[in-house]
């Protein structure tokens, strides 16, 4: 395999045409914008995606992308283990659009979602005014709870990982249909 472990976005736009592209965002993110021909795999979906993925990767370059990088990188780490090479876009679908290259949304997708990112920030900031809200109004050691959500800020910022993140990726709006998951695996297998 010839693909470095990492692709500017020029550099991949250049060679879209070759690569096999699987975003390991959610549905919810994907449908929200991604690279031209990528095919949605979640980030939690990878493992059993391997032996598709590992066909489509005999046939030419695979290329994982996320929204900022992060998760791209955790299953470049996943598909290394099981034998199968890739590489991830610098910066994710972020910086694809910030250099002004084009998202494409999937047909028919008229629900707007937001991102992983986002839907972190909303749940955290939630759960940190309701630890204090409930601190003020039932006991002080509601308190707590505004507590944990900054301890878990930290640990994410420290450790590049999101426990809030897994965890919302579990909501139903943010999982794959299985027809969807099924037809993406078909499309890998047919590379």
């Amino acid at each position: 395999m010839t693909t470095p472990t990492s692709l500017a976005t020029d550099e991949a736009r250049t060679r879209l045409h070759e690569l096999t592209v699987i975003d390991v965002r959610t549905p919810g993110e994907y449908a929200g914008g991604h690279l031209p021909g990528a095919l949605n795999i979640p980030l939690d979906q990878i493992r059993r995606a391997l032996p598709d993925i590992r066909h489509a990767a005999g046939h030419g370059d695979v290329l994982v992308v996320c929204a900022s990088g992060a998760r791209s990188e955790n299953a470049c780490k996943i598909l290394a283990e099981n034998g199968v090479t890739a590489a991830t876009l610098s910066g994710g679908t972020g910086a694809w659009a910030a250099d002004g290259h084009e998202l494409h949304h999937p047909q028919g997708s008229s629900r707007t979602s937001w991102g992983m990112e986002r839907q972190v920030r909303l749940t955290a900031g939630v759960i940190v005014l309701l630890g204090l809200l409930l601190g003020l109004v039932v006991h002080p050691a509601f308190q707590l709870l505004s507590a944990g959500i900054a301890a878990g800020l930290v640990f994410s910022a420290l450790t590049n990982t999101c426990g809030l993140a897994a965890l919302l990726a579990r909501l139903p709006h943010n999982r794959p249909r299985a027809a969807d998951l099924d037809k993406t695996l078909a499309a890998l297998r047919n590379r």
